[in-house]
């Protein structure tokens, strides 16, 4: 079955290193669904911005790699039959709210 990952944007990370159970329980919530249905196949929530190092041809600097209103807040892998069952499963990610939203890419290879 194919795989697709799907690229949280948020304005950050709410996996602060200090994050209370309290404020993780919507994103894992969310993940704990995914996984109950046998979609899910791997998550990986990031930290916070503030804690991002980019690495470039000059050095590695401190911050994410692009300046933007949204980063990247985490990724995972669910496996669909097909674009539209991905595209149905990433709809319910509570992060789409506001001006935050998901990307869904089809995974072309990997291990």
């Amino acid at each position: 079955m194919p795989q697709y990952a799907v690229l949280i944007y948020t304005d950050d990370s709410a996996h602060a290193l200090d994050a209370t159970d309290e404020q993780l329980a919507e994103p894992n919530g969310h993940g704990d669904e995914l996984a109950a249905s046998g979609a899910m196949r791997a998550a990986f929530a990031f930290t916070p911005r503030a804690l991002a190092r980019s690495v470039r041809v000059g050095g590695v600097s401190d911050g994410p790699f692009v300046d933007a209103p949204q980063v990247v807040a985490g990724v995972y892998v669910i496996e669909a039959p097909d674009e539209d069952a991905a595209l149905a499963i990433a709809s319910t990610n509570p992060a789409i709210r506001g001006d935050s939203g998901v990307e869904v890419r089809l995974i072309h290879s990997g291990t």
